[in-house]
């Protein structure tokens, strides 16, 4: 696997790929890899000949009382993980490649990004469409590819490609799990113990809404049962909403729909998603 940190040396390596016909795929990564990561590696390995993985903590999402800071970096660890699953290319550009002296500009995606984590955050989804605005124009990939768990993201980058013109497939692969359930996120790290222990409240109240709701139940009451149980559980709530899978708007019981929730535990704060499947009308 080759590292790479200048745009120079990015656009040659990409560019002899080009012309010898391959196909390449990008995975977007912060770092502090996991098996989710690694199951987006896989999949972009099945859909190119060429895999590239970045790996840059973007400053622009963060808001000030978040934790940029402390956000997890592990480079050495993260680039064996990556050479021992087939990537053939790290892109680790710093922030002044990134954010030159000057820099004046923003992407922001109107619709999909305003409720959800882009109420809760604000600025925060313009800094993820700037950033891979920016990573999709230095590697110029053919696919690139996000993980479900970070459901809104995924439909922000969608429409951004889409409305830009970017002829660039927008593959989204399933959230990967621990054994317990608790979706797979570079944060995990941040519990303690029994915060950990506790943290699997989160996707299980999402499963017992999204059954309740898939049995023709009150959405409402789904809704406030899974709030109640997570409160229970010792989470400090942002939200628990039932949206329009497609739109992240409101839902329509003969559309698919997803459950999103995002909650703190101690100072870590966690997101995840799942399906709800169309309401058959009788």
């Amino acid at each position: 696997m080759q590292t790479i940190r200048e745009l120079s040396m990015l656009r040659d390596t990409v560019g002899g790929w080009r012309a010898a016909g391959e196909r390449i795929a990008l995975v977007p990564t912060m770092g502090a890899l996991h098996d989710g990561h690694m199951a987006l590696v896989e999949a972009a390995r099945r859909q190119a000949t060429r895999v590239v993985a970045s790996i840059f903590v973007n400053p622009m999402q963060f808001g000030a009382s978040e934790d940029l800071a402390r956000y997890p970096r592990r480079e050495a660890a993260d680039t064996r993980m990556l050479t021992a699953a087939g990537v053939d290319a790290l892109w680790l550009p710093d922030v002044d490649t990134m954010y030159p002296a000057g820099f004046a500009t923003t992407i922001a995606v109107s619709g999909v990004s305003e409720g959800l984590d882009g109420a809760a955050r604000p600025g925060h989804f313009d800094g993820v469409a700037t950033v891979v605005a920016k990573l999709f124009h230095q590697v110029g990939p053919d696919v690139a590819l996000f993980g479900e768990k970070d459901f809104q993201q995924l439909a922000v980058i969608r429409r951004m490609a889409i409305d830009l013109n970017m002829d660039i497939e927008i593959v989204g692969v399933g959230t990967q799990r621990d054994d317990d359930g608790l979706a797979l996120s570079s944060r995990n790290i941040y519990l303690a113990p029994e915060e950990r222990q506790a943290a699997v409240a989160l996707p299980r109240a999402l499963g017992v809404a999204a059954a309740a709701i898939e049995r023709g139940g009150e959405v409402a009451a789904a809704l406030a049962q899974a709030r109640t149980t997570l409160t229970n559980a010792g989470f400090s709530i942002d939200y628990v909403e039932l949206v329009d899978a497609e739109t992240l708007g409101a839902p329509s019981p003969a559309r698919p729909m997803r459950l999103l929730g995002a909650a703190t535990l101690g100072t870590t704060r966690l997101i995840d998603n799942i399906a709800v499947a169309p309401v058959e009308q009788g």
